[in-house]
């Protein structure tokens, strides 16, 4: 499993790695060509204090002790005595030299820095030139130079490399603290009891775990919305059907246990009744939890409403004329009728409005629909000849289970309309129809979707 914190300290201490090793090397090529630059020096110190005490006006007999207290001195101060050695020459006489230096001269007769090779092993030398032909060479081991520059110039770089490793402990420390907030969510959500949907409570929180907290307390309201919806609708079933279930079951008794053929067939004929009214009930109750409010938004499609409404009425024909009633449809065939829709929305506002019309309407009555097509909206009007609705009821009939009447149905019809309505963005209007009965105006925004 991925970590943040070794992801985040990972790639830093990649960077900061990569950034020290660029430093380091330039920092050692510095640290090197300087340290080799005060070793030409010294060696051309030491050429030159020797030149001075040849020169200097000293006895014969005390020159010789002189100069060995010299290079015992030098050899003390060198880590290594075989590293530096010195030759005094006159001409192509060797007046003195150093314990370790060899008999032949170091370097040719030209003044200043040579490299030479000397029985497998390379030299730095400086050659100062003095008076009368003599000549001082100074020397030093080329490998046992190179050795010292690197020990010095390594332990320049030694601060650097236990920077690194207190840095890294700062950085894992500093991004466990910035990080703490995101462990505190991590562990009071594995805490959690899984059927614990309040939101979060996380206080302070930085403003990335603060659009996040926000977005996973969204999640868990909506999760807690769509549990409480289906424990509504499973009450609502559960409640709506137990009576409707009684009844088809007090009907089939009384078909089994008829004495005449005529009691039989009028009890399965109810019973035929109550199975129709059961299973419209339950396409009611489906049809309005798929258009609960707290579902997510479903995709729409571009329909023609006239064709829609044409359809859905053409399907309710048979109730009607069965109720000799006569459906009438208003319509300009020539205005635009696009609209988007949830798909089969329109066709069940159709069928809801114009079968509750028919429900209520007497015989030989007219349920008269008019659709109208405005720039930005579709209007559907629906006029029965019912007893209409009285207006201290309007704003409780489109309520779950509200019923109205002796012929009311399951009360779940205008609870449909109303959530289409609002999926679309539109408006639903109860009033008086011109010729007595209830009107149903219902406006939907063409180009919505759910609100």
């Amino acid at each position: 499993m991925n970590s943040i914190r070794r992801r985040t300290l990972g790639l830093t201490l990649l960077l900061f790695l990569l950034s020290i090793m660029v430093i380091s090397m330039v920092s050692y090529r510095y640290a090197t060509h300087e340290i080799q630059q005060l070793h030409d020096a010294s060696l051309a110190r030491h050429a030159h204090l020797l030149g001075e005490l040849m020169q200097a006006p000293i006895p014969p007999a005390y020159q010789q002790a002189l100069l060995q207290s010299v290079e015992n001195t030098l050899q003390t101060k060198q880590r290594n005595p075989e590293a530096l050695v010195f030759q005094l020459w006159e001409g192509d006489e060797l007046l003195l030299r150093s314990t370790d230096a060899p008999l032949a001269p170091l370097a040719a007769s030209q003044s200043g820095y040579t490299r030479q090779q000397y029985q497998g092993q390379t030299w730095q030398t400086y050659t100062l030139s003095l008076a009368e032909g003599r000549r001082v060479i100074v020397g030093e081991r080329d490998d046992i130079r190179l050795r010292l520059i690197r020990q010095v110039a390594l332990r320049t770089l030694l601060p650097e490399f236990i920077g690194l490793i207190v840095l890294t402990s700062l950085l894992w420390w500093s991004i466990g603290w910035g990080l703490s907030p995101l462990s505190r969510m991590a562990e009071q959500i594995r805490n959690r009891d899984p059927h614990n949907l309040q939101p979060l409570k996380l206080s302070p929180l930085p403003y990335e775990l603060a659009t996040i907290s926000g977005a996973l307390n969204r999640l868990l309201m909506r999760i807690q919305r769509l549990r409480e919806r289906e424990k509504r609708f499973i009450a609502d079933a559960a409640h709506e059907l137990r009576t409707p279930l009684a009844v088809l079951d007090l009907h089939a008794q009384n078909a089994l246990t008829a004495e005449s053929p005529q009691d039989r067939e009028e009890s399965l004929h109810y019973l035929r009744q109550g199975v129709a009214r059961s299973t419209h009930l339950v396409s009611q109750l489906l049809t309005l939890a798929r258009l609960d409010p707290d579902e997510t938004s479903l995709p729409l499609r571009p329909v023609d409403a006239l064709f829609e409404v044409r359809d859905a009425l053409a399907k309710l024909l048979p109730l009607a004329q069965q109720q000799q009633q006569m459906l009438q449809l208003e319509a300009d065939e020539q205005d635009q009728w696009a609209l988007n829709e949830v798909p089969g929305t329109l066709g069940t506002l159709v069928q809801n409005l114009v079968g509750n019309a028919i429900q209520h309407s007497p015989p030989q009555g007219t349920i008269h629909v008019q659709l109208k097509a405005e720039l930005n909206a579709i209007i559907l009007v629906v006029d029965d000849q019912g007893p209409g609705i009285p207006l201290s009821a309007r704003k409780a009939v489109t309520e779950r289970f509200h019923r109205a009447g002796p012929g009311a149905g399951s009360g779940l019809g205008l609870s449909i309309v109303e959530r289409i309505v609002a999926q679309h963005a539109g408006s639903l209007v109860f009033d008086d129809a011109p010729g007595g009965g209830l009107r149903v105006q219902v406006t939907l925004n063409r180009h919505s979707g759910q609100s």
